[in-house]
């Protein structure tokens, strides 16, 4: 798909549709045959929706979200790169949620069976001269987002390094996931791992529970993570499992109460409905040598909860 078709416009064989946002920023829409959908964004590669067969939406977004570039919307999967938090020297989460990609055209291909079940478009993201006066360093980030014939959503982030030396860099995808009320959800798969807990000043503990459940603010990268995770929403009945791979760390996150006042972007009780899961690389930073590329994967389902069991042992498929 070109960058010259940036009228709305409707590839029915593909199940891809362009269409431009209020700020005439272009979004792909892509569809199932089942009847799921996702919606990505141009502006900083951003999915702004996943919806299932039944048009829920799967991905929180705030009502008080603020929809102009360049600053990231409060909601879906942020592109967290070439730093995730504060970090470093760089703004928030880095720069690359916050501008402007580009259909890639000319991607290589990933996996050959990948198009069979799949619907997928391909974003690329390359320095800017104002993103190297800050982060002097070149790179192509090249994305590709998926939706299955099942309407499970999947995400492809490939690194390399363009450059004449050595960078690092940590990378998150930054997701935010819609639950009926947080009181209710729990986490599994991350019991016994250590964490850096970011409201102690990153000091490390051990988690002690069966799950992770939610009375409080929670800011936490657990550490050397399997790469699978589940998140069970009893009220919704549903779960979901969340694959990663290239991602070595889980950052988990709701501000609750105090901090969500403090947020002009959020509403004071959204807290409720919302819990962030990220497949990220933040205590380590990945370093690429000249011409090396990186690959980190998600995959993302939401199935019943009576299955979810039979789901955690099943590899990535992406």
């Amino acid at each position: 798909m070109s960058m010259g078709r940036f009228a709305n416009s409707t590839d029915p064989r593909s199940g891809l549709e362009v269409v431009r946002d209020w700020n005439g920023v272009a979004q792909v829409v892509l569809r199932s045959p089942k009847g799921a959908s996702a919606r990505v964004s141009l502006h900083g590669g951003q999915v702004v929706s996943w919806r299932n067969d039944r048009g829920e939406d799967l991905l929180f977004t705030s009502s008080k979200a603020i929809f102009k570039p360049p600053d990231a919307m409060r909601g879906g999967i942020q592109m967290c790169f070439p730093q995730f938090g504060y970090s470093g020297t760089l703004e928030r989460h880095g720069f690359a949620r916050n501008r402007i990609w580009a259909l890639d055209d000319e991607h290589p291909p990933i996996n050959h069976n990948d198009n069979v079940s799949k619907v997928s478009v391909d974003l690329i993201l390359k320095a800017s001269e104002d993103d190297l006066k800050c982060w002097p360093h070149c790179f192509e980030f090249r994305l590709r987002v998926s939706l299955s014939k099942d309407g499970d959503l999947s995400l492809v982030s490939r690194i390399r390094n363009v450059n004449g030396k050595p960078f690092s860099f940590s990378f998150a995808y930054h997701t935010y996931l819609s639950v009926s009320d947080i009181s209710e959800v729990r986490i599994e798969g991350l019991e016994t791992l250590d964490y850096l807990d970011n409201l102690s000043h990153k000091e490390r503990f051990t988690e002690q529970g069966d799950a992770i459940t939610f009375e409080s603010e929670v800011d936490r990268v657990y550490v050397s993570s399997p790469n699978v995770v589940a998140v069970l929403d009893h009220e919704k009945k549903h779960s979901f499992v969340i694959r990663k791979e290239g991602l070595p760390d889980v950052v988990v996150w709701n501000p609750w109460e105090k901090k969500s006042r403090t947020m002009v972007d959020f509403g004071d009780e959204e807290y409720k409905q919302m819990l962030c899961v990220d497949a990220a690389a933040v205590e380590r930073a990945i370093t690429l040598k000249p011409g090396e590329e990186w690959t980190g994967k998600l995959e993302l389902s939401a199935v019943s909860s009576t299955n979810c069991s039979d789901h955690l042992d099943h590899p990535v498929s992406i």
